[in-house]
């Protein structure tokens, strides 16, 4: 008779149990959803840790790390954290919960392979570091649908290209500075209209926010490109030409003209070396988000023997351009080309090849002839 008032009684209390659970979940406002036997993701965090639960209080099953591929079982959205509940390709196939931040789906992975498609063998424009954490979109807006996921800080990354976007209202979002939320989201565009002095031209600073395309080394992550919003980007110019930039003139694009050993161009290097650079003013000079990536050129040579840099050939001052990326170096060993797209007076685009040549230990650029018609005066 005991026995059976015992096996009663474990029944009511795995039933009880089950319940509460349900009602847990219910009152945090988990919601379970099967995803199939064929949806995986792979580890976007450095490390990452499979637990028994998603429970505050639960245990650490198994350490994942950046790269690995995971079977999604099950999801659930637990006080307002979403964790799946994952299977491992390990021997003993370890299930288990993990945080969706240290994770990236097998949809959106592709959404950022596609991307970078753009790209398949076009040089890097620009090196940048994210001052801290914030979204990697595959779209240049803050739309949330668009967040692959979430970039930590120091992440660094290759610029691919960039866009400027009108400025609406200041986004109240984790993209942002800090000192652009607490701002709330009054019309950034009235504060400018109001703080303006007559006659003072518009900035690209104050009308325009810049998005930058950028490519992840797999090392940072797996999902190789995205766009990330720009005031949370930190253009890497390198050390040893950084101090070249001009108050009213900063460096947008820089590209090595040297060679290696085996006659092909240097991309990275900690030595200094020569570079060919777009330069771009602060000014307005185009119409909604039209504006030209880059406005002035130079660049510059490393004598080895004097150890100083000399400016072989640039726009001459108070001199503009309108050109559009991309910046292309081509050539082995001495000789070598660069070819930017720029506006002609006729309002459209051409390209113009720059040929780059030593003349015994000085470098020289031969510009095209009619280079002077795209050029306009400074305002």
């Amino acid at each position: 008779m005991k026995a059976r008032s015992y096996t009663f009684i474990t029944v009511i209390l795995i039933a009880v149990l089950t319940g509460s659970c349900t009602y847990i979940d219910n009152m945090f406002g988990g919601v379970t959803k099967a995803l199939g036997a064929n949806d995986t993701a792979t580890v976007i965090a450095k490390t990452a840790q499979i637990r028994t639960s998603y429970a505050v209080v639960s245990g650490d099953l198994l350490e994942v790390k950046r790269g690995d591929r995971l079977d999604i079982e099950d999801q659930i959205e637990f006080e307002k954290v979403l964790w799946y509940r994952v299977r491992a390709h390990d021997e003993v196939q370890t299930e288990g919960w993990i945080e969706a931040q240290n994770v990236i789906t097998n949809d959106t992975l592709e959404k950022s392979k596609k991307l970078v498609e753009q790209f398949p063998s076009q040089t890097p424009q620009a090196a940048g570091i994210i001052r801290s954490a914030s979204n990697l979109r595959s779209a240049p807006d803050m739309n949330a649908e668009n967040i692959l996921f979430k970039l930590g800080n120091g992440s660094t990354f290759d610029i691919m290209d960039w866009k400027f976007v009108p400025k609406e209202e200041t986004p109240d979002v984790d993209d942002d500075s800090k000192d652009q939320q607490k701002g709330g989201k009054k019309s950034k565009n009235a504060e400018i209209e109001a703080a303006k002095v007559a006659g003072e031209p518009d900035k690209i600073d104050d009308k325009y926010d810049i998005w930058y395309m950028v490519r992840l080394d797999p090392s940072v992550s797996p999902a190789p490109a995205g766009w990330i919003f720009g005031r949370q980007v930190e253009l890497q110019v390198p050390s040893d030409i950084v101090f070249f930039q001009a108050n009213n003139r900063k460096f947008v694009t820089w590209q090595r003209l040297d060679t290696d050993a085996a006659g092909n161009t240097v991309t990275r290097a900690s030595t200094p070396g020569s570079y060919v650079i777009l330069t771009r003013t602060n000014i307005v000079k185009g119409t909604d988000g039209n504006e030209p990536d880059f406005d002035g050129m130079m660049v510059l040579a490393f004598d080895k023997y004097d150890q100083s840099y000399y400016t072989a050939w640039r726009i001459p001052p108070n001199n503009d351009v309108w050109g559009v990326l991309p910046l292309k170096v081509e050539g082995k060993g001495d000789s070598k080309t660069f070819t930017v797209q720029l506006k002609n007076p006729n309002g459209t685009m051409d390209s113009k090849q720059f040929v780059v040549f030593k003349d015994k230990s000085r470098l020289r650029v031969t510009p095209p002839e009619d280079i002077v018609q795209y050029q306009t005066k400074s305002k």
